[in-house]
């Protein structure tokens, strides 16, 4: 795996890469981040950091999502609506059954079509076709699943997507942190790199002992360190 290249940089790549870990780990705005450094005597400014985001975000995203094994054979799908500029935009979103965000598309219909667009993109990603499917009982869904083939894996229920539902809180916090989203593409391009991070530190902490905790941590964070080396 090919190294990222942080030349014809003022600041040190460990900075650069510290930078990048807080902003998108935690629901930090940029002058946060600016603030967090500050107090350790590094005197960067905002609009640096946000450079930093942009430019080294996506390479470390597509690199975490390199390192990942296969999801589950069960997928969440879901989608919740974001205003933006007044305007009604849908995100949809799909994780497995442990949490994982396999996708995430910002799409202005909640129609057939974009539950389309949403399986379309989700099983040309992954490569493969899922045991199971699950969804609320929103038309689009049964209809999409239909013209592609797949309404056998359709699984409705009360609470049985209570999975990709509750895997809107981490954007949502987001978004009330950035005090929203500017544009649908904005929100697409962060939360395409915010889900591929989430994704690497998401360590399902309530399941797991504390001793078992520590070692998932640090292995999480040893990978990380791999991934963003210069």
């Amino acid at each position: 795996m090919s190294k990222i290249s942080y030349a014809r940089h003022r600041f040190p790549s460990s900075i650069i890469q510290r930078a990048v870990w807080l902003y998108f780990r935690f629901p930090l705005s940029f002058r946060d981040v600016e603030e967090m450094l500050a107090e350790r005597g590094i005197d960067v400014s905002y609009e640096t950091i946000r450079r930093w985001i942009l430019k080294f975000g996506p390479t470390i995203a597509a690199k975490v999502r390199s390192r990942r094994v296969q999801p589950s054979g069960t997928w969440h799908l879901d989608e919740v609506f974001v205003r933006i500029r007044g305007k009604r935009v849908y995100l949809w979103r799909a994780v497995d059954d442990e949490g994982e965000v396999l996708e995430v598309l910002a799409q202005s219909r909640r129609n057939k079509q974009a539950a389309l667009n949403l399986m379309r993109k989700l099983l040309k990603k992954q490569g493969y076709v899922p045991d199971r499917i699950v969804t609320d009982k929103l038309g689009s869904y049964s209809a999409a699943l239909r013209e592609l083939g797949l309404t056998h894996l359709h699984v409705t229920g009360a609470r049985s997507n209570n999975r990709a539902e509750v895997s809107h809180q981490p954007t949502r916090r987001r978004e009330r942190r950035m005090g929203r989203f500017k544009s649908p593409n904005s929100m697409q391009r962060f939360l395409s790199v915010h889900d591929a991070i989430y994704n690497h530190f998401n360590l399902q902490r309530h399941l797991i002992s504390r001793r078992t905790l520590r070692q998932t941590r640090a292995n999480a964070m040893a990978a990380w360190h791999q991934i963003v080396a210069a």
